[in-house]
């Protein structure tokens, strides 16, 4: 079985201390998650960021059909990173690393995604046609809600 990875990286121009305060924060999730979603969280966001914790959402990610997904927070690096590991959920591997790093006049906000369909050859066939356009649209969303919080980053010429 195939293991798909997205890779998206954004710079903000923004400290790291508050990259990583509305990042590792479970409830700004629902803010960078488009409404048509049905984001929400059921539990387990109550306490700051630590390894083992629990979260429980609904989301409706497809066609409508609500889901529950549950992911654990495996590690945590405070200021630097976070991984997310689904637990329950419509994928039958979901890995994603939250990386956060200091750049001039901001940060890069990186994230790495790697996942795995459930349903064998059929969740394949899903891929290009549903699933890889869907994350696609969350990103692209979770990057322009993100420059309307905090703002454009700018790219400094060194040279003048």
């Amino acid at each position: 079985m195939k293991i798909h990875r997205l890779h998206k990286k954004q710079n903000l121009p923004i400290t790291k201390e508050q990259a990583w305060a509305f990042l590792s924060d479970p409830k700004n999730l629902k803010t960078i998650t488009p409404d048509h979603m049905g984001f929400d969280i059921i539990s387990g966001a109550d306490r700051p960021m630590f390894a083992g914790q629990i979260i429980q959402y609904e989301v409706t990610p497809i066609l409508g059909i609500k889901t529950k997904w549950v992911t654990e927070i495996t590690h945590v690096v405070h200021n630097e990173y976070f991984v997310d590991e689904q637990r329950f959920g419509p994928y039958a591997l979901w890995h994603h690393k939250h990386f956060i790093k200091e750049i001039d006049e901001g940060v890069e906000m990186e994230d790495i995604i790697d996942y795995k369909l459930p349903m064998g050859f059929l969740g394949q066939l899903g891929h290009p046609l549903l699933v890889k356009p869907k994350l696609k649209e969350i990103f692209e969303y979770r990057s322009k809600k993100l420059e309307e919080i905090f703002g454009t980053y700018k790219t400094v010429d060194k040279n003048k």
